[in-house]
C-alpha cells in the first residue's frame, strides 16, 4: 500500500475516466474540471510511474499495451471504491433517526418499537432521547416528536395526539379518595418542569383547587411516574406518559376527568428536505400506535 503514496489518487481518477470513456472531453465533463487539466493529470501520473499509459494520436488517446492492463486493473478498483462509498449510502438510507424526550422514548415508545421492527426489518432505528430541541437541516435526525403548542420555526409539524392531563396514583391512594376534596388529604407529586398545571383540571372538574399536602419533587417526569406507582402520592398526568401503567393496574385515574392543556405531540421533519419513504412508513405506523392506546383509554373510560 505504501507505493500508492507517490501517485496522486486525482490522476489515477482521471486515467481511469478517460479509459472507460474514450475521450478526454467527455471524461473532463465527468469529472466536472478543464480538458487541459485532465491531460495535465494524466502526463503527471504517467511521470509518477515512471510508464507511458496512452499514445498521443491524431485519433485521440490510445491505451499503450501497459497502459490497457494497468487501466483494467484500475477500473476494478475504482468500481470495489464506488461501491465501498455505497454501503454508506445504503446505511444511510436504511437508518431512521428519531428525536424524542427520554420520558416519551421510555414509557411509551420503547415498548412498542417491536412492532416497527417487524413491520419494517429493513429499517434500523436509532432513538435519539434527549429534551433538547434538535435542529432537522443540521443533523442526521429524520423525525422529531415534540411536545408543544406545534409552533416551531424551520419546521413541518403534524399533531399526534393532542394532550390531556388527570390526576393518577396507586390503587391503595386511590381507595381513599371518595371526591375530589379528599385530595387534600394526599401529597402531590411535582414535576418542577412541567408545562402543566393543576388549576386547569380542577376547573374542568368544575371544583374549586384543593391544597395539597406537600409531596416529592422531581425534575423528570419519569421519576414523577415511579414515585406514583410506588404510592407517594397523586401527580398530574397526561395519555402517553400513563397508557400502559393504566393498563396493567399499576396506576389509576381515579375521577375519570381530564383536562385539556393546550398542548400536543407534534411530528415534526425539515421544512426544506423531502419527506422519505422511510419517514412516511413511520409516521404512518406510529399513528396506528397511537389509535391503539386511545382505544385502551377509551375502554378504562368504559369499566369506570
Amino acid at each position: 500500500m505504501a507505493m500508492l503514496n507517490r501517485v496522486h489518487l486525482n490522476g489515477l481518477r482521471a486515467v481511469e475516466t478517460v479509459a472507460r470513456l474514450g475521450s478526454l472531453a467527455v471524461a473532463a465533463a465527468e469529472l466536472n474540471v478543464s480538458v487541459s487539466a485532465v491531460s495535465q493529470q494524466i502526463k503527471r501520473t504517467e511521470k509518477q510511474l515512471g510508464q507511458a499509459l496512452f499514445e498521443r494520436t491524431p485519433g485521440g488517446l490510445v491505451p499503450t499495451e501497459f497502459g490497457t492492463v494497468f487501466t483494467a486493473r484500475l477500473g476494478a478498483g475504482f468500481r470495489e471504491l464506488a461501491q465501498a462509498v455505497a454501503l454508506a449510502d445504503e446505511a444511510n438510507q436504511c437508518t431512521l433517526v428519531v428525536s424524542v424526550a427520554p420520558a416519551f422514548a421510555s414509557k411509551w415508545l420503547l415498548p412498542r418499537l417491536s412492532r416497527h421492527f417487524a413491520r419494517h426489518p429493513n429499517v434500523l432505528l436509532r432513538i435519539d432521547a434527549s429534551g433538547r430541541i434538535a435542529n432537522l437541516d443540521h443533523s442526521d435526525i429524520d423525525i422529531g416528536i415534540r411536545m408543544g403548542d406545534g409552533k416551531w420555526p424551520g419546521v413541518r409539524s403534524e399533531l399526534l395526539l393532542a394532550q390531556e392531563v388527570f390526576p393518577v396514583c396507586a390503587p391503595s391512594i386511590a381507595a381513599k379518595l371518595r371526591s375530589i376534596e379528599d385530595l387534600a388529604q394526599t401529597c402531590a407529586i411535582t414535576d418542577e418542569r412541567s408545562m402543566i398545571s393543576w388549576d386547569s383540571w380542577f376547573e374542568a372538574a368544575g371544583v374549586e383547587p384543593v391544597t395539597f399536602l406537600k409531596g416529592a419533587r422531581f425534575t423528570d417526569p419519569m421519576l414523577c411516574l415511579e414515585s406514583a406507582i410506588a404510592g407517594h402520592g397523586v401527580m398530574l398526568a397526561w395519555q402517553l406518559l400513563t397508557a400502559d401503567a393504566l393498563t396493567d393496574g399499576r396506576l389509576v385515574a381515579p375521577f375519570g376527568v381530564r383536562a385539556e392543556s393546550g398542548l400536543g405531540y407534534w411530528m415534526v421533519t425539515s421544512a426544506t428536505k423531502a419527506e422519505s419513504r422511510k419517514v412516511r412508513d413511520f409516521k404512518a405506523w406510529i399513528r396506528e400506535e397511537i389509535d391503539a392506546t386511545m382505544a385502551q383509554f377509551r375502554t378504562l373510560d368504559s369499566a369506570a
